[in-house]
């Protein structure tokens, strides 16, 4: 059985990549790269929201979270529309909280492999004290 079934899904990307599509790829990875960036997008993964609506849930100030909403754009993850005197942002592809569930569930499961591991170095400690 090939390794990408056993994990549970299909690797479904066209191969091989062309140079822009690679260059497309790395700029979303890199929009992805930065934890105030994936705050904003747990928070976009809820509802749509305006950038107040985003501070509100992320912290910062308004010219922090509206330059990392550039980035974001710019990497084709959110898009934004004026609404009156505001603009309201969502994700842009649906696909994309897929791919943070994937890594988030990796995350996961080395923390607790961590965990697993400790156990037994934490149980021995309590046992000498």
């Amino acid at each position: 059985m090939d390794s990408n079934a056993v994990l549970g899904y299909a690797l479904s990307m066209a191969f091989p990549l062309t140079d822009r599509a690679r260059e497309r790829m790395a700029v979303r990875f890199r929009a992805l790269g930065e934890p105030t960036r994936l705050k904003i997008l747990e928070r976009l993964f809820r509802s749509p929201a305006s950038v107040t609506e985003i501070l509100e849930a992320v912290g910062g100030t308004q010219a922090n979270v509206s330059k990392h909403l550039s980035v974001l754009r710019s990497g084709g993850l959110v898009r934004g529309r004026k609404e009156r005197n505001r603009t309201v942002y969502w994700i842009a592809d649906p696909s994309l909280e897929r791919l943070c569930a994937v890594v988030c569930d990796a995350v996961s499961r080395e923390a607790q492999e961590e965990v697993e591991a400790l156990s037994p170095l934490v149980g021995r400690r309590k046992a000498r004290g």
